[in-house]
């Protein structure tokens, strides 16, 4: 990867929705060079795909938790079981097996503490091999990025 491809990445980020055109001449190509970077980029899996950022207080998700998890047992089909359960609750944005004293970190959507609330007790709660659980909620995010090319 070279500075033209890192300055791809970064235009990228900034607007997904460039057309090839308009992205070649930000980063000092032409069309057709610019769209086989693009496609060695997409080929080696370093842009892994290309989505929209939604705002989600807009959406009606202006809570976010992050909740501490402690399992029972750290064996790798206990934590397969975990992490297949967690995957099917559309709350959970992000899941991290951790290091420390906790297992897992999650970071969770919701709308309101009710709904927060019921998720945990209707949907986290019940995963079987939980030993504690324990939850901070974010009062604004300071610093969000995507990772510098």
């Amino acid at each position: 990867m070279d500075a033209i491809d890192r300055k791809i990445l970064t235009e990228l980020q900034s607007d997904g929705r460039l057309s090839v055109t308009d992205l070649a001449e930000r980063v000092g190509l032409s069309p057709t060079p610019c769209a086989r970077r693009m496609a060695r980029l997409e080929g080696d899996g370093i842009i892994s795909g290309y989505a929209a950022k939604l705002d989600p207080d807009k959406l009606g998700y202006g809570l976010t938790g992050f909740v501490f998890v402690e399992l029972h047992d750290q064996s790798r089909p206990a934590l397969d079981a975990f992490e297949r359960a967690v995957s099917r609750f559309p709350e959970v944005l992000e899941c991290h097996l951790m290091t420390g004293t906790r297992d897992i970190l999650m970071k969770v959507a919701g709308s309101d503490l009710k709904s927060f609330d019921r998720f945990l007790e209707e949907s986290l709660l019940n995963i079987p091999g939980i030993r504690s659980t324990r939850t901070s909620f974010s009062l604004r995010a300071m610093v969000e990025r995507d990772i510098s090319p």
